[in-house]
């Protein structure tokens, strides 16, 4: 009898553990992943009684998702679209959208390239194809090799929006491009060759890097927050209807002070 009360006591424990347990999913942008990786951290170090899993993929996967209901959070360095929205309204999980933080879109070259500013002309026609040299952007006599990411990517979304639309047109990346599947394949790509161009998000520059001045004016904190850098953007979090429970916790937490000097170490504009 002992026994039995001594199992039943083990079981209880058990569940109760369970009940105050729980699991956040996230998923998506690439961009925004480093961010929630510390935020994951952080979260789980106060409260040990959450399991945050945070993968990547792309802002467009973080899309897709959302709307089959395998994840809790969808990172997404772009806006969902539309269509997204009403496939996951059709499931029964409308989006809440959350800005977490701000980022810039920072074109980058290898330091040993003289180009140091392009117009986002120049930089139309470097990834359409129609400037294939860099001497016609000022630079030496060589082929541009460029470096863009993959379609699925949000950052690739905002760059067709802010840099590749042109009389009323979105245009593609020329066929040539070499494309990555994140913002930190980019960089080592580019950062390893003298001839590339590609582009990041703001918290991936580094000084394997060097940062183009798009139409006169520098990628930076002030610039985002006033809009005069041309390619910047909010970062979000989209939930499946309104957050509850350790979801909403951690969005809390996002918005807090502590999460937002989370975004400024990692090298995002806090929003707050």
């Amino acid at each position: 009898m002992k026994k039995i009360i001594a199992l039943v006591a083990v079981m209880v424990i058990a569940f109760a553990g369970s009940a105050f347990a729980g699991s956040i999913q996230i998923k998506g942008s690439t961009t925004v992943l480093p961010l929630m990786q510390k935020a994951a951290e952080a979260f789980m170090a106060a409260d040990p009684n959450v399991s945050i899993s945070i993968s990547g993929g792309g802002s467009s996967n973080g899309a897709k998702a959302l709307i089959d209901g395998t994840t809790d959070i969808a990172m997404m360095s772009r806006d969902m679209k539309g269509s997204e929205i009403q496939k996951a309204s059709d499931n029964g999980r409308k989006p809440s959208q959350f800005i977490v933080a701000l980022d810039c879109i920072v074109p980058v070259v290898n330091p040993g390239n003289p180009v140091s500013k392009l117009s986002k002309d120049q930089l139309w026609g470097i990834y359409t194809g129609k400037i294939a040299n860099w001497k016609e952007v000022g630079g030496e006599d060589a082929k541009i090799v460029v470096i863009s990411r993959d379609t699925s990517s949000g950052t690739y979304d905002c760059w067709k929006s802010k840099v590749l639309k042109k009389d009323g047109k979105k245009h593609r990346v020329f066929p040539g491009a070499l494309l990555q599947a994140s913002n930190g394949a980019v960089a080592q790509a580019v950062s390893k060759n003298k001839k590339a161009i590609g582009y990041v998000g703001l918290a991936y520059l580094n000084k394997e890097l060097k940062g183009i001045i798009v139409n006169g004016v520098a990628a930076s904190v002030a610039t985002a927050k006033d809009g005069s850098y041309p390619i910047s953007r909010g970062l979000n979090l989209y939930t499946p209807g309104d957050p509850t429970g350790e979801t909403k916790a951690l969005l809390d937490y996002m918005m807090s002070p502590a999460g937002q000097k989370l975004a400024a170490d990692t090298g995002f504009i806090p929003v707050k």
